[in-house]
């Protein structure tokens, strides 16, 4: 049984639902999500609660009762209040800066990295080593904010690089004479 799943998903005020046949619409002040459904899951909408069920007793159908569930979560909190990921930039140098629909990262390349704004996302630098990432879709602000990270990850001496502001980084001791 899955203990994500039996939790129903309460729809705040302001946000609406829409259950069509195989797929699920959120409309809400941030935009409009859509989620298309497996054959594995039954969901309704009662009470301003949207209900997750298997259709049987099988292992997919139990696999995708939760996964189901968190996905419908993700969606209705995303278009009512939207997620964030913040980046944080150590190093003598670097720097990001938006300009225009780019994002212009300079990580000690010989080069400036170039990394082009997507229209769902905004991307805000509120000082040259903060990167804040925001937007409806949790997977895709997840997705971005991993991809500007591995242009330079944080390396374990110096701390130099990109990283999670939640992330700790583990520092190495260097060479000893």
């Amino acid at each position: 049984m899955s203990r994500v799943g039996k939790y129903p998903v309460p729809v705040p005020k302001g946000v609406t639902v829409d259950i069509a046949g195989s797929q699920v619409t959120v409309k809400g002040k941030l935009g409009v999500s859509a989620l298309d459904l497996t054959d594995a899951v039954a969901v309704s909408l009662e009470e301003d609660k949207v209900w997750v069920k298997p259709v049987d007793e099988s292992t997919r159908s139990r696999q995708m009762w939760g996964t189901t569930r968190a996905l419908i979560n993700n969606m209705i909190k995303g278009v009512n209040e939207g997620f964030t990921i913040n980046l944080e930039i150590y190093g003598v140098g670097y720097r990001a800066a938006v300009e225009g629909k780019v994002l212009k990262l300079t990580l000690g390349f010989s080069h400036d990295v170039l990394y082009p704004i997507p229209d769902d996302l905004t991307i805000k630098t509120e000082k040259p080593t903060s990167i804040s990432i925001t937007g409806r879709d949790k997977q895709r602000v997840g997705q971005v904010a991993s991809e500007i990270r591995a242009y330079r990850g944080p390396e374990p001496y110096k701390g130099k690089g990109v990283k999670y502001s939640t992330e700790t980084i583990l520092r190495k001791e260097g060479k000893k004479k």
